[in-house]
């Protein structure tokens, strides 16, 4: 695979990374890979897991996530026929699951970190670690939002999952899209390649070819209209030490304007059946 960027961890460790093309996938893998990924998730400023509300920009996340929550139950309720039975892999600390709940969801979430089980918890949603520990056999609807990039056996656990699907039942999975005009703009400095955490970055291709073995089709995609806008003010904040409100909406605006016509928005949400 050739080199196509050297990046760094820009939120916690500051370690350089390097981006690898994958042409068989038409995707990046992040080089190299640390023998111990947990160390980069603890820390307070990793907001999945933390729920932390101090900065400006952890405020606005937490704004965008709560309209967005509705937004995303809204939209598995479509392919629910009648089985609202959901599961939630990589569950963080429960907000999505905890508005499916009051939409007559029966839920199931796993999540591998203890400090976001014990926040979830506290919101009334049990997660669990492992998905082996799921007591139902099957589920109508999987969901991975912004999870994807994080599994460090991606075959082997698209497997897995594939196997608690129902007959008739939908995968929506939500991945960043490197292809997009905001991680162009910004490059090395693009806050959604979060290396090491984010182990492969995406196009609409390499999802279509990592899936298909295991018998799904890319049936639909969505754009993630707000994702623009909040890694612009991540990667401003990682380029120039500040969050550059103005430069940062600009910029979001503009790769959502683009979108219109190249179809690569910043994130996409992608809608998986078998044919």
């Amino acid at each position: 695979m050739k080199s196509f960027l050297k990046t760094k961890d820009h939120s916690i460790s500051g370690e350089d990374f390097e981006l690898l093309y994958d042409a068989n996938l038409d995707m990046l893998v992040t080089h190299p890979r640390p023998d111990n990924l947990a160390r980069y998730y603890e820390s307070d400023v990793y907001i999945s897991h933390t729920d932390a509300s101090k900065s400006t920009v952890e405020k606005i996340y937490h704004t965008v996530k709560k309209y967005s929550l509705a937004k995303k139950v809204k939209l598995i309720s479509r392919y629910a026929n009648g089985k609202k039975t959901l599961l939630d892999f990589g569950a963080g600390t429960g907000d999505f699951l905890s508005v499916a709940k009051t939409e007559n969801w029966s839920v199931t979430g796993v999540e591998p970190n203890f400090g976001a089980r014990e926040k979830s918890a506290e919101k009334g949603v049990e997660l669990i670690a492992d998905i082996s520990e799921a007591e139902q056999k099957k589920f109508q609807v999987i969901t991975l939002w912004h999870v994807l990039e994080h599994l460090p056996n991606l075959d082997r656990q698209i497997k897995m999952l594939v196997e608690k699907l129902a007959l008739g039942g939908t995968i929506l999975v939500a991945v960043p899209n490197y292809k997009s005009y905001d991680a162009q703009h910004y490059k090395n400095y693009w806050a959604a390649y979060d290396v090491p955490r984010h182990l492969w970055h995406f196009s609409k291709t390499a999802i279509e070819k990592l899936f298909e073995p295991h018998g799904l089709k890319v049936v639909a995609a969505q754009p993630m209209i707000f994702d623009a806008f909040y890694v612009s003010l991540l990667s401003e904040k990682y380029k120039t030490g500040k969050p550059n409100y103005i430069q940062a909406f600009y910029r979001g605006l503009r790769s959502n304007i683009e979108a219109w016509g190249t179809k690569n928005y910043s994130s996409h949400i992608y809608i998986l059946q078998k044919p």
